[in-house]
Parts: structure tokens; sequence; C-alpha cells
């Protein structure tokens, strides 16, 4: 058993659904850094992993047992399981499955790029509008989103030779 002026063994990267994020960080604050999950997201599983813990959800993550690790883990990447609102979730109604999941990391960055792709092939406006690279949601295009392209219709001048045109003329 640890003494009271004892300090706790802290491990200073922690290895969560593949990533490694910063042991010296909250438990919500660390999840922040996995991909696919924003600020409200990471604090309710923080706030799940205590429940069903007890660990309190702003104690720094790698000051956890390794034990505990498999448990927010688990609460990431399988959240319908532990009684998350389907609101929540990234990933409602799949066009393929027709479920609703929350998917990170690698697999959000797939299924991003394959509903892009599926957009494409059916010409949608949207998906033509991603190829283009333009806003696709109903920006405006006067004056903004001009930094997509190469530049166009500006030449730089050439430089004229014999050393500039600033040269003395010697001699009275």
């Amino acid at each position: 058993m640890k003494q009271e002026g004892e300090k706790k063994e802290i491990r200073y990267i922690v290895r969560i659904a593949g990533k490694d994020v910063d042991g010296k960080k909250p438990i919500f604050a660390a999840l922040m850094g996995i991909k696919g999950i924003s600020h409200r997201f990471a604090r309710v599983a923080a706030m799940q992993f205590e429940k069903e813990t007890g660990v309190k959800f702003d104690s720094k993550i790698g000051e956890i047992a390794e034990e505990q690790d498999n448990v927010l883990e688990s609460i990431i990447t399988e959240p319908e399981k532990h009684g998350f609102p389907v609101w929540m979730l990234n990933r409602r109604n799949d066009f393929y499955t027709g479920k609703t999941s929350h998917i990170i990391m690698g697999d959000l960055d797939f299924a991003k790029r394959e509903d892009i792709k599926r957009l494409n092939i059916i010409k949608s406006y949207r998906g033509l509008r991603h190829s283009w690279g333009l806003p696709v949601r109903g920006q405006r295009t006067k004056s903004t989103h001009r930094g997509k392209g190469p530049v166009v219709g500006v030449m730089k001048k050439e430089a004229k030779k014999g050393g500039g045109g600033g040269e003395k003329k010697e001699g009275k």
C-alpha cells in the first residue's frame, strides 16, 4: 500500500485505440487526441469510464492501471454497448449496412474517402463540388475559396541584362 507522501507511478505515453496519447493530460483531454473523438464525446466517455471503474474522469490518463486501458478502449470503440445516445455517434445509418456506429482513426478516413468516391461516381452535386475542389455546402465563392488552384494570369517580368542601369558616368 502506498504512503501519503508517495506519488503514483505515471506512464508518459499511453496507447489507446492504436494511438499514443499524452499521459500527463486528464482522461477527457487525452481522448481528444484520437481522431474521431470530439470534446463532448471525450467528456462523456471519461464519465462513463468513471462509472465503470471508479477512477475520477479528470485524473491523469498515465496514472490509470494498464488493465483499465482495455475498458477505456472498449468504451471508445463500442459506445453503443455502454449506453451512449445514438445522436452522439458519428456514423449514423451507414449507406451500405444501415447500422449506426462510431468510427475512429483510419476507419474514419476510409469511410469519408469512400463516401466522397460514391458521390463522385453517381455525379451528384456534392460529388462534383468535391472533385472540383470548390465549397460543398453553399458558401459564396465570389471573394473566398480562391487559393485552391494554381495562380492564373500573373507573370513575373524578366530582369534586364547589363547591370541594372544605375551606373555612373565618369568624366566631365
